[in-house]
């Protein structure tokens, strides 16, 4: 094993592993937010310094060759999760829509923009580019970037959040591996998390919920 691909293994724990684990620790919350914020700041240098992203990178897409697959899929979880919602939790259904819209519409912008665009970088274009030197099997690069993914919401404590995070893991690492497309898997990414938040299951993965 070489210096660089033991360091890279180092990395790849502290930043994917290590923080989302800090972050579930019942401490302070300076104690999360600093190394948090110093592990964002690393990201982001080495990324530039290593030239792991462009600037057209940031906002290419390519949607017509994928977006007949991304839409059935989502197409197929908006019926299965809707009637399951029904079901199983009728009362909260839509109850953010019906409570509140402005809320609902505020919230799912400010969502897509500030958190799911910030960890598709992270856990999409910055671990594919870094870590495909030492997970060359693009099925197990695929694997090792959902499980991780899910591993990042450890804090909620919610077996049916990991896995949700889990399959979504699996979808947007393919999505991006398919069109290394920051942009594309980004919107993916906001239409599950979003619809989720517009059945009535937001309060869950941390979504404020209407009184």
């Amino acid at each position: 094993m070489t210096r660089k691909t033991t360091y890279l293994i180092g990395e790849l724990i502290i930043l994917f592993v290590l923080m989302p684990f800090l972050l579930a620790l019942d401490i302070h919350p300076i104690f999360k937010i600093i190394p948090i914020l110093l592990a964002i700041i690393y990201c982001i240098y080495i990324s530039i310094k290593q030239k792991l992203i462009t600037l057209k990178s940031l906002y290419f897409i390519t949607i017509k060759e994928h977006s007949k697959r991304i839409l059935t899929l989502f197409l197929i979880t908006i019926i299965f999760s809707s009637l399951i919602m029904y079901f199983l939790n009728n009362e909260n259904l839509f109850i953010v829509l019906k409570k509140n819209w402005v809320m609902w519409i505020t919230v799912s912008l400010f969502y897509s923009i500030f958190s799911v665009y910030p960890q598709e970088f992270l856990y999409r274009t910055f671990f594919f580019n870094r870590y495909h030197p030492i997970l060359k099997n693009v099925s197990v690069l695929i694997i090792v970037n959902a499980l991780i993914f899910s591993f990042a919401h450890i804090a909620f404590h919610n077996m049916l959040v990991s896995v949700l995070t889990l399959v979504g893991g699996f979808l947007f690492a393919f999505t991006y591996h398919k069109s290394k497309s920051l942009l594309l898997t980004s919107i993916e990414h906001a239409l599950y998390g979003s619809w989720l938040f517009t059945l009535g299951m937001g309060e869950m993965l941390a979504f404020p919920v209407p009184s």
